[in-house]
């Protein structure tokens, strides 16, 4: 009896921990994110390079449009200047009286940055990896 109940206990504490871990690390964004007019999901991770030294070209970039709307990222599996996973993200900045819309590719972003509608913040807030995997894909 005493062993059954410690084998219970010990498995409520791993599997709380578990969870715990899971919720700290930030879990799988829920939007996910485009690229070239693709949606990807990926899995959060809790790595962090910022001020790691690693140079800023072995990153990727992903940009935050806010505003509940999914990000968009300049890189995916399969393009040839591709990171394997390592961002960097910039938060975009709205100009006044531009409502936040869903762009799905850098070159919206881009684009609407030459005409003043959106500026994009000069140095990352986050810098990170995680696998990028479509979003029609199965789990």
């Amino acid at each position: 009896m005493f062993r059954r109940f410690t084998a219970a206990l010990g498995a409520g504490v791993l599997l709380a921990s578990l969870v715990a871990t899971s919720a700290f690390a930030g879990g799988p964004p829920q939007l996910g994110f485009y690229v070239d007019g693709t949606l990807y999901r990926t899995v959060g991770t809790p790595t962090d390079f910022i001020g790691t030294g690693a140079p800023a070209r072995s990153f990727d970039h992903i940009y935050v449009l806010g505003n509940g709307l999914a990000n968009v990222a300049d890189a995916k599996p399969g393009d040839r200047d591709f990171n394997g996973g390592r961002w960097m993200v910039f938060p975009l900045n709205w100009a006044d009286g531009v409502a936040p819309v869903q762009l799905t590719s850098d070159a919206q972003i881009w684009a609407l940055a030459a005409a003043g509608k959106l500026s994009v913040a000069t140095s990352p807030v986050k810098a990170f990896e995680c696998p990028v995997i479509p979003a029609n894909r199965a789990a």
